[in-house]
């Protein structure tokens, strides 16, 4: 596990490319200002949230007697179905604006701070024991990466439209779903030599 990968990876599964098509529906209602002060917030409440779960994740798991191999097999599941509905989006968009000020959910939690990102920080950090503080910058630079995009996602809406916004998810989902299969055959194998 390398700082890269696991920045790229927490980066996809986070995708704020997609997400920035939900932020903007659901805070069309707000001024530019107040709309970053929310989408700050969110995404402070979302890193705090993930933090958690990277250093606390593991005795969870430990708790509920769940071996690594089942983890990597499941997150490899998981990454899979996130991927083909990042590359086969539905047809409908299920986010309705809200008609107050939208907190914790559904920006903070599930879009960025997601089951799948806390599942992968889970796996990492499970894996990963002995390099945690790897993992914590990892996550901190795939969270800045995505404020970024969050915050500029309307400047970026309007410079690429919402076919190229569309087209960057798609494109993500691809390279995500490659990562998926390859963190499956992880889990296979680490089973199988197991046995």
């Amino acid at each position: 596990m390398t700082f890269f990968s696991a920045a790229i990876t927490l980066l996809l599964i986070m995708d704020p490319f997609g997400n920035s098509l939900a932020f903007l529906s659901l805070l069309k209602d707000f001024s530019n200002r107040r709309r970053r002060i929310i989408i700050l917030r969110e995404m402070v409440i979302a890193l705090v949230i993930l933090v958690l779960f990277l250093f606390f994740g593991k005795y969870i798991l430990a708790g509920m007697n769940i071996s690594e191999p089942a983890l990597e097999i499941a997150g490899g599941v998981i990454l899979f179905i996130i991927a083909i509905r990042m590359i086969f989006p539905a047809a409908t968009d299920p986010t309705d604006s809200p008609s107050e000020e939208p907190i914790v959910v559904p920006l903070a939690v599930p879009l960025i701070a997601g089951p799948s990102s806390m599942a992968m920080l889970i796996l990492f950090s499970t894996a990963n024991p002995g390099k945690i503080g790897l993992l914590l910058f990892a996550l901190l630079a795939s969270w800045a990466v995505s404020l970024v995009v969050l915050q500029f996602a309307n400047a970026l809406n309007r410079l690429i439209g919402r076919r190229g916004m569309n087209a960057l998810a798609r494109l993500m989902g691809m390279i995500l779903t490659t990562m998926a299969v390859q963190m499956f055959l992880n889990g296979i194998t680490v089973y199988t030599n197991h046995l």
